[in-house]
């Protein structure tokens, strides 16, 4: 502990997984696998996308952002969990902890955005087929893209500027596998109000505010659907938008489960748990989901594979 104006810690100690030692290799080894399968299943998909030229559109522009977010998001938790459960070392320094937390925040804030210019987009596909071409142009794409970072960017500074002016720790035990924002707070005894209103401010607009437009976007697809109901039209929707909506519920419901449903004042070896859902696998099985129920993605892996048998 230090006794000084900037923080009464020097570094956290992270307890990790709720794991016995002579575990520790097995789930290792599991979870070394699942960070490089995050990582090189979302490079493959940008991969694809960038030198299939059928995938130049914008469902796949977003989709390629999306998996850069994965990419991101989990490199921000696993390296340094993996790392403490190799070295048997527990320890952070405070401000690689308050980096973490920003970078947990800004991937996890980009892949709410992300997903709601997803699904707007999937609505103007089903509901307004003929005007596609003209609403989703390149700027409005762009746009979308930009103001899914600058909104995540902002969301992040506004917790961690809030986080990191908070003075006095109670104690620097963290109950989990990395810097959990929440986790912190619970930590401190400095007046965390201002915190709290921020959570519900910000948090209103990074996670409710998106997940409520991503249910109007389907509300309006469901409609339109049942307005000229065929078994054509519902396949066409399901090819359509089941990738996304898959992902969709992936991603809320560990949010739901992680910091909706929890209402215990300390962090419990369940929220560990969904913890690890939400920030290792969920990242990990984007790329699989997108793989396994698009076709225009098997057939541009396919090609990718022919070319390559080609050229050896």
């Amino acid at each position: 502990m230090r006794n000084d104006n900037k923080s009464s810690v020097s570094e956290f100690i992270l307890l990790g997984l709720p794991i016995r030692k002579e575990e520790q290799g097995m789930y290792y080894a599991l979870f070394l696998v699942v960070y490089l399968t995050t990582v090189l299943g979302n490079l493959l998909i940008i991969l694809l996308i960038r030198l299939d030229s059928r995938l130049h559109t914008p469902m796949y522009f977003f989709l390629s952002h999306l998996a850069l977010n994965d990419i991101s998001f989990s490199s921000t938790t696993a390296p340094k969990m993996l790392m403490n459960m190799l070295t048997q070392s527990q320890s952070v320094s405070y401000a690689e902890c308050i980096s973490q937390e920003f970078f947990f925040l800004l991937f996890g804030g980009g892949e709410s955005f992300l997903l709601t210019a997803m699904a707007f987009d999937r609505y103007v596909a089903i509901c307004h087929p003929l005007h596609y071409t003209t609403i989703m142009n390149h700027i409005l794409c762009y746009l979308l893209v930009i103001s899914s970072w600058v909104l995540s960017l902002a969301a992040a500074l506004v917790h961690t500027l809030l986080l990191a002016r908070l003075s006095v720790f109670r104690d620097n035990t963290l109950h989990h596998f990395f810097c959990d924002f929440p986790s912190l707070l619970k930590l401190s005894s400095s007046d965390t109000t201002v915190n709290d209103l921020a959570i519900l401010i910000v948090g209103t607009v990074v996670i409710p505010v998106p997940f409520l437009c991503i249910l109007v976007s389907y509300g309006h697809i469901g409609a339109t659907i049942l307005r000229a109901p065929s078994m054509k039209g519902i396949f066409k929707a399901l090819s359509t938008c089941g990738s996304h909506l898959s992902v969709v519920t992936l991603y809320y419901g560990a949010i739901i489960g992680l910091y909706f449903v929890t209402s215990s004042k300390k962090t419990n070896e369940k929220d560990v748990i969904v913890g690890a859902v939400y920030g290792l696998v969920t990242p990990m099985v984007n790329p699989f989901i997108y793989s396994l129920r698009n076709r225009d993605m098997k057939s541009a892996m396919g090609n990718l594979l022919r070319r390559g048998h080609c050229s050896v």
